[in-house]
């Protein structure tokens, strides 16, 4: 039987997409906001895709900032789009 694979959907282009391949930022119990690359850290986790594209249009809605029900400093937003310039090389 073939394994089930988690769908999450993007805050950027609402779409569902398998779990693996979005970015997952997560809001701690202690409320610091920080990049989960393995999607195991605890805490309030968005999703986003590994596209520009996508974080621009998160930022914009702040749609990130809803979901996790609190601000996102801006460092998290360069973080997520210098590990998405790096993976996109």
């Amino acid at each position: 039987m073939p394994k089930k694979i988690p769908v999450r959907q993007c805050m950027g282009c609402r779409e569902q997409k398998p779990k693996n391949e979005l970015l997952r930022i997560v809001r701690s119990p202690e409320g610091a906001i920080s990049l989960d690359f393995r999607g195991k850290a605890s805490g309030r986790g968005a999703y986003i895709c590994r596209s520009q594209e996508c974080l621009k249009r998160a930022v914009k809605s702040r749609a990130l900032e809803r979901s996790l029900e609190t601000p996102i400093p801006d460092g998290v937003y360069e973080q997520l789009s210098r590990e998405m310039e790096a993976e996109n090389g």
